[in-house]
Formats: C-alpha cells, structure tokens, sequence
C-alpha cells in the first residue's frame, strides 16, 4: 500500500510539473520562441538589420550544438519599417498569435512603449531592446532588461564634456516628435540649465525629412554652440553636411547611441569629421585588432559577406544574454525561472568592453558612456564616464 502511495505521489508531482511547462508559453520540450520587432525597412533600418543578423549568428551557433537544455531558440521576427501602427500589429501578432516567450532587441521608444502594456499583461519579458529611453523600465518595472545608459544620461554627459573641452555656452536639438526625441530634447534642455548654458532654439523634424538648410540656418542665427540630435541616421548624416556645406564649423553636433554607427562615421569625404556621440558602449571597429572583437567581426562577415558593426555586436551580446539566462534557469523553463537567469547575470564583456550586471531590483546592465568623435573614416573614443556617478 506505501509503495502504492509513493507511485501516486510520484505520478502527481510528474503530472503537475508537466503541467506546469506546458503553461510556459513559447516553450516546448524541443523549441523557445523568442520574438524581435524591428526595422527593417525604415529610417532605422542600419540599426535593426545588423542586430538581427548578430542575433542570430549567435543562436545560430548555439543551436548547432544542441540548443540551451535540448531546445532549440527559434528568433521570430516581424518589421514595422518605424511605423507605430505596424508595430502594433507586429507585437500582436507575436505575442498573441505566436506566444512567443520574451522579446529581445525590439527597435523604437515609441513602439516599445505602446506595447508595454501588452507584453506586461501577457509576462512577456522585454530583452535588450534598441532604444535607451529611460521610461522603457518605469512601463515594464518586473520585466525590462534594457542593457545600457538612457539617452538623458547620455545627452547630460555628453554636454558636459563638451562643455569642458570647447568652453560651449548655448545648447540646441534637432529631434523627432516622439519618446525618443523628446527625451533627449528634454535632457539637452535641463542639462543646459544644469551646467549653467543657454538653451537656444530647438527645431522638430519628420522621419522622412530630406532638407535641413532652413533648421540649420535658424540654429546657426541663435548662436548654438551645441546641437544635440535625435533623428533618423540618414537625416543626422544630412545635417551635418549640410552645416559643413553652409561653412558652420564652429559648432559641435552631439548624438546619442541611436545615431552611434559605422556608416555614419565612414560617409565618403570626410563628411561627418568631427561629430560626436555619447553612447552606452565601446566602437566595434577601432578595437578590431583586440581577440574579441577581431573573433566577432570574422564570424559576422564570413556568414554574412558584410562589415559587422556595432549593432550586429550589440545583436549577439543581447542573444548571449538571452542564453545565458536560460541555461541558469535550468530545464524546467518559466518566466519566473528566466528573469531570475537575467537577475543573476554579472559578467566582463569583452566584446562590448564594458561590465553587465543585472540583478534584483536591477534592470539595467549597463550605465557606462563613452564619448567618441569621427575621425579617419571611424569613432575614436575619448572619455569614458561612470553613469552611476552622475
């Protein structure tokens, strides 16, 4: 009879720890589905593009080898080309009818925001995604795992060296009337009153803008001598040369790390000599002679057949995240179980050259800035700033 018990006993726990999983949604016992939003046809489409294909590089890599636990990662996803109402349809589409796991490198402030309420609801953790908006982890407090430094504390560094090295007085912003561009334009505003400048005069812009003369020609009347930008990347390219084109050059222009890519600093010509960025990470091409980042850029560009940059890097670090986490969560997979993997995660990366630790009550893994500057067809960095100490 005891021994009958036991079976039971035995058979009940299996029966409940198999029920358990299988209410784990996106996972079975042989795939998790992981969902990504991105733009891949829009004005940040050399941002989402790379991070995708680094992503997978890396999942890639690890399913090759038997996957985390027997399970294979099956990396889902969907373009909203930066438009907010496809974007809508995208998370939906993944979340509800897809019931993906988590999502991981979702491009946009405005979209990752709008869909806040939908992955909080269904407990869809929020992995890395590509927008350093401060608000991302006051909409998802329990389940945002953004990497690295806000764009406010990016701006708020940036004029601060800025300040230090060009003795600038006056501050403006060019933006995007969205989250991403009001943050920054904020940050570029209480900053200036912070530091004891003037903010001058701001100017907002659509995606889709092409001609920048009359916004920079008003700019350069009000006596900037900081222009912070939060635009698309061609558009921050465009402005730029346009000041160059119109002999502004006692200005500097400041981008945050949306605007901090390998295109942008190797324009033919020298177009974008002298522009700064302050960004939550370390260039990928001016350490390309150091083991990591030398190891990345072969793999990336023998798959490929095209340069990595530096988010395609940010692409493969988020994934390496994304697996770490579930091999500490071990082979009986939840959401409870994966958010207590990313809470466990502190670690050197060497291909990001910079420390991650996550944590209870500690999304952030990241809140270093780095300042570079074009130069020589590349960023070269030249400060490196503790964001926890600001």
């Amino acid at each position: 009879m005891t021994h009958t018990k036991t079976l039971l006993a035995a058979a009940a726990v299996a029966t409940l720890a198999v029920g358990a999983n299988a209410q784990t949604r996106g996972v079975t016992d042989t795939e998790v589905r992981i969902g990504g939003v991105h733009d891949l046809s829009g004005v940040f489409a050399a941002v989402s593009t790379p991070a995708v294909n680094g992503a997978n590089l890396y999942f890639d890599m690890v399913n090759e080898n038997g996957g985390v636990n027997g399970r294979q990662i099956n990396y889902m996803v969907e373009d909203h080309g930066y438009q907010l109402p496809r974007s809508t349809q995208a998370f939906n589409k993944l979340i509800e009818r897809d019931q993906v796991f988590a999502m991981l490198l979702n491009l946009g402030t405005p979209m990752n925001l709008a869909a806040a309420p939908l992955m909080e609801r269904r407990g869809v953790p929020n992995i890395a995604p590509l927008t350093a908006a401060r608000t991302i982890l006051p909409s998802m407090p329990e389940l945002a795992f953004p990497s690295f430094s806000s764009y406010y504390d990016q701006v708020s560094a940036g004029l601060e060296y800025l300040q230090a090295e060009t003795g600038a007085s006056s501050v403006c912003s060019m933006y995007l009337p969205t989250d991403f561009g009001e943050e920054i334009a904020t940050s570029s505003r209480e900053n200036a009153e912070r530091l004891g400048m003037t903010f001058a005069d701001e100017t907002t812009h659509r995606p889709d803008d092409q001609d920048f003369v009359g916004a920079v020609s008003r700019l350069r009347a009000a006596g900037c001598d900081i222009v912070t930008m939060a635009l698309g990347v061609r558009a921050g390219i465009t402005v730029v040369a346009t000041a160059k084109q119109l002999g502004w050059d006692d200005v500097s222009f400041l981008a945050t790390s949306a605007g901090f890519l390998e295109p942008v600093a190797m324009v033919p010509g020298g177009v974008t000599d002298g522009l700064y960025a302050a960004a939550g990470w370390q260039d990928l091409r001016s350490r390309a002679t150091e083991e990591a980042p030398a190891a990345f850029i072969a793999a990336y560009e023998a798959r490929y057949g095209q340069p990595a940059s530096g988010f395609a890097m940010l692409g493969y670090t988020a994934a390496q995240q994304v697996v770490m986490a579930l091999e500490a969560a071990g082979p009986d997979l939840t959401t409870e179980s994966f958010i207590a993997g990313m809470e466990s995660l502190n670690y050197d990366d060497p291909l990001l050259g910079t420390q991650i630790d996550f944590g209870p009550g500690d999304r952030q893994g990241a809140n270093d800035i780095f300042i570079s500057q074009v130069g020589g067809g590349q960023w070269n960095t030249l400060a490196r700033i503790d964001g926890d100490a600001m």
